[in-house]
């Protein structure tokens, strides 16, 4: 059995009277995006990429969606990992991946456990999983997954290229979590 249209609704639908003007705000902001996306850096210079001390260790950012760039889907960081030191822990819901530019170490990995039965809960592995990296790896961080990235060498720096997707923080799942500070922050 259908139910009809209340009618209330129809006459509403044909007032005069404008209840909100979301579609068209929609309109103007994006034709003020595309106006600003035209003056957006297409190259990111070198001497345009800050360098920051934080919780996560000394990092260089490459793409970040504070710098002004037309990217809008990543942000990628050169982490710096002093000979025989780690960076701090954390985990987020975006996937991770990096590559490394020189140096050899490891990370520990502890996989998030997920149960939905009446609202989210989350829980992490006790113990981590450990994976050996070297200069020209590409290693691959889960979703959610605690992680830490070590440099096994006690006498060389060992550089990494991080790269984070912001796409799940546009969709409201903005939860970027730093457990431990990287010693010296």
């Amino acid at each position: 059995m259908s139910k009809s249209i209340d009618p209330r609704e129809r006459e509403r639908s044909h007032a005069e009277v404008a209840e909100a003007d979301f579609y068209t705000q929609a309109l103007k902001a994006s034709e003020q995006f595309r106006s600003d996306y035209q003056g957006r850096l297409n190259v990111v210079k070198a001497s345009q990429m800050p360098f920051e001390r934080s919780p996560q260790g000394l990092i260089k950012h490459i793409i970040h969606e504070q710098m002004n760039t037309k990217e809008y889907c990543l942000d990628m960081y050169q982490q710096f990992l002093p000979p025989g030191k780690a960076s701090g822990k954390h985990r987020h819901l975006s996937e991770e991946v990096f590559y490394v530019i020189e140096g050899k170490g490891y990370d520990l990995h502890w996989d998030v456990r997920f149960d939905c039965d009446h609202e989210m809960e989350f829980s992490w592995e006790e113990e981590p999983k450990r994976f050996e990296w070297g200069q020209g790896d590409f290693v691959y961080i889960p979703p959610y997954c605690m992680h830490k990235h070590f440099n096994a060498d006690p006498a060389n720096e060992a550089r990494i290229v991080v790269i984070n997707s912001r796409i799940v923080k546009a969709m409201g799942f903005d939860w970027y979590e730093q457990i431990e500070d990287a010693e010296g922050y």
